[in-house]
């Protein structure tokens, strides 16, 4: 990205500030963007539901940690 640009110009003004500003800068910016609805506060677990329904059918859940257990090893 040319440093001509305004986010540029923005990025070098952000670095002159201390890690404690960056951070109180990026939490303004999170909270602006989920009021707008772009960036989610929190995941929608829920969603999930599902999804993996009879991926495991007939399967011992045990057993099927303990393989991959040994797997791992």
């Amino acid at each position: 990205m040319p440093k001509g640009t305004t986010l540029g110009k923005i990025e070098k003004e952000v670095e002159k500030l201390s890690p404690q500003e960056q951070l109180k800068l990026v939490e303004k910016l999170a909270h602006k963007l989920r009021k707008t609805g772009i960036a989610k506060k929190e995941f929608d677990w829920k969603s999930l539901y599902g999804l993996g329904k009879g991926l495991w059918k007939g399967e011992d859940a045990q057993e099927y940690v303990d393989r991959l257990r040994e797997n791992r090893t």
